[in-house]
């Protein structure tokens, strides 16, 4: 239990961490009581609302970036013709450090906090379709430093 909780603190000072170096971008204002309730969430009632409304859309955080990347794919088919110049990055297990493992992911995939942690939470999970070799490879390394099984595909 107390790990845990430490683990909630140190989240929640990363979030902290990064709210402050990030640039606050202008919130609509039919959503502004949305987000202003959202950010009295603990990470924890986050994650579990974030789950809840998977279940209830029948969609996966991590779908956004699937499609974003996917759009991508019809140029990479034709490279992918002359030998295998891209790779899906496929997320197997999380490790002990797992809040490294969501930093990393993070990085990776350009997704947010809340997103980050559905993925490392739901492993196996797909972090990043279609990417070139190089920058496969990088982030390979990146998140096996930071404890994840990792696999390209």
């Amino acid at each position: 239990m107390a790990e845990e909780t430490a683990k909630q603190e140190e989240v929640k000072e990363e979030t902290v961490a990064t709210e402050a170096t990030e640039e606050k971008k202008e919130i609509p204002a039919k959503f502004k009581s949305l987000i202003e309730e959202i950010d009295k969430l603990s990470v924890l009632d986050l994650s579990e609302l974030v789950s809840t409304l998977e279940d209830h859309y029948g969609v996966s955080a991590a779908a956004p970036a699937a499609v974003a990347v996917s759009g991508a794919a019809g140029a990479d088919e034709a490279a992918a013709d002359e030998g295998k110049s891209s790779y899906n990055i496929m997320l197997n297990a999380a490790g002990d450090k797992k809040i490294d493992v969501i930093k990393a992911v993070r990085e990776i995939s350009g997704l947010g906090l809340a997103e980050s942690k559905a993925v490392v939470d739901g492993v196996p999970q797909m972090v990043k379709e279609n990417v070139p070799a190089e920058e496969a490879e990088a982030a390979k390394k990146s998140l096996e430093e930071a404890g994840a099984t990792v696999e390209l595909q």
